[in-house]
């Protein structure tokens, strides 16, 4: 008996998924569906889900079979559920509110703030999410828990805390008084100085359930220290974390501001480049070169910028945010002209959750098109996590993730800033722009 017990205690923490694995048949009846982004639309379809995954994909309107749920969205333009790679789930955008509250709320709090931001980011249509920097052991429950169908929320590929070298972006002693950096200091293992003692690091977050290694390249806007945002980390440091984190099997996401720092980065073997915001030709060139992902989160300095203005963050952080803001446009612009591999990204909880598709509008101004802006928050996003045969789409085997908007988003794409309805494997979270009950039974 006792046997019993413990295969099905390992079972349960082994299995996260089983509880969503029973969600049935489901017919979805399309107006217009972009089931392959990059491709032209189909007219009326009929998506068929079985059990989490889209089973068939076919032409007209097709009745339901017996037993099956049926989702009229005859009047509506269906697309794969989006992928936001860059947010923070337990940060509410609210830098002010964050730092009053700072010494009287710990890491308890923050697990429920991410409860809520996670099913306000879905809600939005963001079924998967790519979470860049948050507590290593609550990010990873807060994954699991939505995996079993205990909490309402994106799938969730966690990266726990960015490695960063000592007064870093990363290091969390910056700007704090004496005795509370000590108290900081003392249970903080995501500083690295030296290529061995990074390696260290990466093995430790790896070790906390990180699926995805993140470390800062260069200086960051919202670090409580002073500096610029300049290249702060050594190319040996660099090559170090990202050969640890592949060795593993995780791809390495890079917060990177100055072309030194991201040029550096890209040269490591980086997977994606975070921010980009003073990139220069030959910093463009090599990530060509190589393949490098550019995830512009250009929401980011703009929302920076406003609460800087507003006196919301500590002096030391409006210099580094006026200058980001300055050049960011201009420096996604060029990267998008020749031909840099980007994909969708926002900095979220720097700006409000479930306000992530206004990214969209600033993508398409720095000069792609609204269907090459869909493919970077889809199947190309989907490519940068590498999970391209599991996510991005709507072909048969692939994840029953799937959003609906009234309008057409090829023709304007602020009209995903405005979700109908939200299906995240198989589970329809959202239906006429009304939250459904979760769990359902």
């Amino acid at each position: 008996m006792k046997k019993l017990f413990l295969a099905a205690l390992a079972c349960t923490a082994a299995c996260p998924a089983l509880a969503q694995t029973s969600v049935g048949v489901t017919y979805v009846q399309a107006g217009r569906l972009l089931d392959r982004p990059g491709q032209a639309p189909r007219g009326n379809s009929t998506l068929i889900l079985r059990d989490g995954k889209v089973a068939e994909v076919r032409d007209g309107f097709v009745a339901p079979e017996a037993g099956a749920t049926l989702i009229d969205l005859r009047d509506k333009f269906v697309l794969p559920g989006l992928i936001d790679l860059h947010v923070h789930l337990f940060s509410e955008g609210d830098p002010l509110k964050e730092r009053m509250n700072a010494l009287t709320e710990d890491e308890a709090d923050e697990f429920v703030i991410g409860i809520e931001d996670a099913r306000r980011d879905l809600e939005a249509g963001f079924t998967t999410v790519r979470d860049l920097g948050s507590n290593p052991r609550a990010i990873r429950a807060l994954r699991d828990a939505v995996e079993r169908g205990a909490v309402a929320g994106p799938r969730i590929v966690n990266a726990g805390r960015m490695v960063s070298v000592s007064g870093g972006h990363g290091d969390g002693t910056n700007g704090l008084a004496e005795e509370y950096a000590e108290a900081v200091a003392h249970r903080q293992i995501n500083t690295c100085d030296g290529p061995d003692d990074c390696r260290r690091a990466v093995r430790q977050q790896i070790g906390l359930g990180a699926q995805v290694i993140k470390f800062a390249a260069t200086g960051g806007v919202l670090s409580n220290v002073a500096g610029g945002l300049g290249k702060q980390m050594s190319d040996e440091e660099m090559k170090a974390i990202v050969d640890t984190a592949h060795a593993f099997g995780r791809r390495v996401a890079v917060h990177a501001h100055a072309a030194e720092g991201v040029r550096g980065a890209v040269e490591a073997g980086a997977d994606t480049i975070e921010h980009g915001s003073f990139l220069d030709d030959a910093t463009i060139a090599a990530m060509k070169a190589r393949g490098t992902w550019l995830v512009p989160t250009m929401i980011a300095p703009v929302t920076a910028l406003a609460n800087a203005r507003a006196g919301k963050l500590p002096p030391a952080t409006i210099p580094k945010a006026e200058a980001a803001a300055a050049a960011a446009a201009a420096s996604h612009a060029k990267a998008i002209k020749a031909g840099v591999k980007v994909a969708f990204g926002t900095d979220t909880g720097v700006s409000r959750h479930g306000e992530n598709a206004r990214e969209f509008a600033l993508l398409v101004r720095a000069g792609l098109t609204p269907a090459s802006a869909i493919r970077a928050a889809t199947l190309d996003a989907a490519d940068a996590l590498g999970r391209k045969d599991q996510l991005g789409s709507l072909e048969p085997g692939k994840a029953a993730d799937l959003i609906a908007v009234a309008g057409d988003p090829l023709q304007d794409v602020t009209v995903l800033e405005r979700i109908d309805t939200v299906v995240r494997g198989g589970v329809v979270h959202k239906l006429g722009g009304k939250r459904q009950v979760f769990p359902q039974d």
